[in-house]
């Protein structure tokens, strides 16, 4: 029986990694060095990049959403330099696939508010 692949989700994949870089102390505080810290994050964003760059939607909290945007391509044509006003030859753009990042509704409205200027 074949294992469905799940879905990413950048919460899990941190803290997984997280639980498996903590070391608890003597007093049971429960700690996580910095450098693993910033590894670990890092891990977290380069495999949800990849996710998304295989077509999924890949949701980062607070932050926004990156997705695979497929550009199409587009054919070449004649066009008219702004500057000198002679003629000039378009060059054609094969299909393409780009990142997107959205960003939460959340963070556009506090960059729109003027009191956060």
């Amino acid at each position: 029986m074949a294992k469905k692949k799940s879905k990413y989700s950048f919460i899990n994949e941190v803290h997984e990694q997280i639980m498996k870089a903590t070391v608890v102390n003597r007093r049971g505080e429960a700690k996580v060095k910095r450098s693993d810290l910033k590894n670990i994050i890092e891990t977290a964003f380069n495999t949800g990049a990849k996710a998304a760059a295989s077509g999924e939607r890949v949701r980062f909290p607070v932050i926004g959403a990156l997705v695979r945007k497929e550009v199409k391509a587009r054919k070449s044509g004649k066009g008219v330099n702004p500057f000198t006003g002679e003629p000039m030859e378009i060059k054609a753009r094969p299909a393409t696939k780009k990142p997107r990042w959205s960003f939460p509704r959340s963070l556009k409205d506090t960059f729109a508010n003027k009191r956060n200027w």
